[in-house]
């Protein structure tokens, strides 16, 4: 998917129907500076404001994600193209928040190790201070694993082993579920049945 493209036919499409960025912002409910960052093909416009701004030019989302009007005769080619490149981006985007989770994981106990072995010579000395730098440590710890926790449940999908349904299972499973790195004994929304589903993008 080519982003400078696609921000190049926004700006196009925008100045076509007579917009400024401040009065195209106005009409969407946000900021120019997001409309600025679509055009100069930094980022897409957000799944939510998409049919609005089509609306607004005239197109369909097809010709959006193709950053031109699509003819007739291509739209299915077209279509299966910028469906691709979606599930392209999501998995890459999948896969950094993946890593992302094991650098929370790692700072959060390295926070908790680097505070509790800190307070340790002083619990004799200064037993408030180093009860506080224990509970500190444990707090910074619980947050980092919290989110890193969320991330592993919204990046990519769970696979059923039984009926290889994937699925995103809610937050509340996730972190009830016994698990073995990143497989987790889920029970599956398709069948039913529970099984040691693996993490797949």
């Amino acid at each position: 998917m080519d982003l400078k493209k696609i921000g190049r036919f926004i700006a196009e499409n925008r100045k076509k129907a007579g917009y400024s960025q401040e009065s195209l912002a106005e009409k969407l409910d946000i900021s120019s500076r997001s409309i600025s960052k679509w055009e100069r093909g930094i980022c897409l416009p957000e799944t939510a404001k998409m049919p609005a701004l089509c609306e607004l030019f005239d197109i369909t989302i097809n010709d959006l994600f193709s950053g031109e009007i699509v003819d007739m005769k291509n739209t299915d080619k077209k279509l299966n193209s910028n469906l691709l490149a979606i599930a392209k981006e999501k998995e890459q985007k999948d896969r950094q928040l993946l890593t992302l989770e094991w650098v929370l994981g790692f700072i959060g106990l390295a926070s908790f190790f680097a505070l509790f072995l800190t307070s340790i010579p002083i619990v004799e000395t200064n037993f408030p201070l180093a009860t506080t730098m224990f509970i500190a440590g444990f707090l910074i710890m619980m947050i980092a694993f919290f989110f890193a926790l969320k991330i592993e449940q919204v990046a990519g999908y769970y696979q059923c082993a039984k009926c290889g349904h994937k699925h995103v299972p809610t937050f509340k499973a996730v972190f009830l579920a016994m698990h073995m790195g990143r497989t987790r004994h889920l029970r599956c929304p398709k069948c039913g049945r529970k099984t040691w589903q693996k993490k797949v993008l």
